[in-house]
């Protein structure tokens, strides 16, 4: 069965850093392309970035550009997304998102709290 763990959430200051990652199981990780996606309370849920499966391709959400990067390794499975400069309005649940074609797998979310 296909499983994520997500990890790397937690509570932030204003300007302070932090990485998520997310590790899947169950399914043929490199052949999938990964996002990240977040939701904050009573809004809906909006793309933050998007990887492609050899790590070469990305996008960006215009709110995060210039201050979160991700990124892959194949060989353990997991994506990545290392947040810089952090605002009170990046807090949100932050999800990662696996797509192959119309296949889509959804991690549980790891909570993202910036604040002062």
């Amino acid at each position: 069965q296909v499983q994520f763990v997500e990890s790397g959430g937690g509570l932030v200051q204003p300007g302070g850093s932090l990485r998520l990652s997310c590790t899947g199981s169950g399914f043929t990780f490199s052949n999938y392309a990964m996002s990240w996606y977040r939701q904050a309370p009573g809004k809906e849920r909006e793309l933050v970035a998007t990887i492609g499966t050899g790590g070469v391709t990305t996008n960006y959400a215009e709110s995060v550009k210039g201050r979160f990067t991700i990124s892959r390794d194949n060989s353990k499975n997991t994506v990545y997304l290392q947040m810089n400069s952090l605002k009170p309005e990046d807090t949100a649940m932050y999800y990662c998102k696996a797509t192959r074609m119309l296949n889509r797998y959804w991690g549980q979310g790891t909570q993202v709290t910036v604040s002062s």
